[in-house]
């Protein structure tokens, strides 16, 4: 197990059945927790349950026993966990602070919820998220529109009130308040264009200023807003933006309770789309990234880079500087499965430059300031004349960063075995690769 020929070596996956998005990411007494839709009885949808896994690293992740399963009020949705410090939901045992989770209870979904319509419930554990206790109270939101569902829960500590940011349908979205988690006022409504489900709502420092801070909310498609909140109203001052135009990834969410000394916005999503024929399970996770909040000659963007743990997964590494590409001639192809490539490229007086990564084309067109991978692309401006990449590579995906990683790509493939190399050539004339970093990685199972 977890050695089968299309199970991902550094990607999330669950030991079998299906999984998709990403539910409850808390961080809790030195345990990453990250909960998963989930069918424990086939590779396909259906019986949405809360899978669960725990890692101590973002890197090395253990499944362990599912934590909410379907119920009269339907099957379990997606939603979002977070601790609550203050107790207010008198929850948990006295001086342990419970871990919340508020999820859609999909009603029509199960022969055991039919005629029941969409409604948010709350679930918690006083033991750390070994063991989940549904609320006798359910559902604390009953039904407001059509499939109403996703809630993403924070604390707000300016106003010392939860919030809660709610998809209802089409584009639309809305925030709600409560003091414990159980009773809810709705306060805003937000619309993002093009934009549906799993939203998430957090803070980030705008070029790492705590005094300049700006809110975020998000989209299940990428898309995102810039703007203000005061703990009841959002308002929009820019987007939507896109942080990924990758062909898969989607419904991703950022970790609770990350310690103010590591200080991180840490966010995976399920790389959605992905094909893996005869494999005992089905879809995987993105690889953790951390984001940011940067000034770009675009406008002010979302970045994202792979977290520094995946450095613990690094057995060897070939560098090289100042390397000469001259045009047809390849890079020496470098042959693994499991790649972290860090590199600067000078295009120089190439027009373009190309990667093949095990069959997987990566170009940049230095004319049309075009960066593509896999057939998507994305306008991208070279700092100081240079292409920066970070591109992770795993068995059935390729995770392409630029720059400070407001450009990202995340896509799957299926492996070719005539294709197993990295090759890198310029086309029209000579560039130049600064740097290169390839270091092959070791599985995380």
């Amino acid at each position: 197990m977890y050695n089968e020929p299309l199970r991902p070596q550094f990607h999330f996956t669950a030991r079998a059945g299906w999984l998709n998005d990403p539910n409850g990411l808390v961080f809790f007494d030195g345990v990453y927790h990250m909960f998963f839709q989930h069918n424990p009885f086939d590779t396909k949808w259906g019986n949405m349950t809360w899978g669960h896994a725990v890692s101590p690293d973002l890197v090395h992740w253990r499944q362990v026993e599912n934590a909410l399963h379907p119920d009269r009020l339907g099957t379990a949705f997606s939603g979002s966990a977070a601790v609550d410090w203050r107790t207010t939901t008198g929850f948990g045992e006295a001086g342990v602070p419970p871990i919340v989770a508020m999820y859609t209870s999909a009603g029509g979904t199960s022969p055991e919820s039919a005629g029941q319509p969409f409604t948010q419930s709350l679930a918690f554990s006083a033991d750390g998220g070994k063991t989940w206790e549904k609320f006798a109270g359910n559902p604390v939101l009953g039904h407001i529109v059509e499939s109403n569902r996703d809630p993403r829960i924070l604390w707000h500590e300016p106003t010392e009130s939860w919030v809660m940011a709610l998809y209802l349908d089409k584009n639309d979205y809305a925030l709600f308040t409560s003091p414990n988690l159980k009773n809810w006022t709705r306060t805003c409504d937000v619309a993002i264009t093009d934009t549906s489900e799993c939203p998430d709502l957090f803070p980030m420092a705008l070029d790492d200023d705590p005094a300049h801070v700006k809110w975020v909310f998000w989209g299940a498609n990428g898309c995102y807003l810039l703007g203000a909140f005061d703990g009841e109203t959002f308002v929009p001052e820019e987007g939507p933006c896109r942080l990924d135009s990758g062909a898969n990834f989607y419904a991703a969410q950022t970790w609770s309770d990350i310690p103010e000394a590591d200080g991180r916005r840490i966010q995976i999503g399920w790389m959605n789309g992905g094909q893996y024929p005869g494999m005992p399970f089905n879809q995987q996770m993105s690889f953790p990234c951390a984001l940011s909040l940067r000034s770009t000659p675009a406008g002010v963007r979302l970045c994202q880079m792979p977290v520094r743990e995946i450095e613990c997964l690094r057995e060897d590494s070939v560098i090289r500087t100042d390397v000469a590409l001259l045009p047809g001639r390849l890079l020496d192809a470098l042959a693994s499965e499991l790649l972290d490539i860090e590199a600067e490229i000078e295009p120089w007086r190439a027009k373009a430059v190309e990667w093949s990564i095990r069959g997987n084309a990566i170009r940049y067109d230095a004319e049309k300031h075009l960066l593509s991978c896999c057939g998507k692309e994305a306008h991208v401006d070279l700092a100081g004349g240079l292409l920066r990449l970070r591109i992770l590579l795993d068995r059935t995906s390729l995770e392409l960063f630029s720059g400070d990683g407001n450009v990202g790509f995340h896509q799957c493939f299926l492996p070719d075995a005539a294709n197993p190399g990295v090759d890198l050539v310029a086309h029209g004339g000579e560039a130049r690769m600064r740097s290169l970093a390839v270091h092959r990685l070791r599985s995380a199972w």
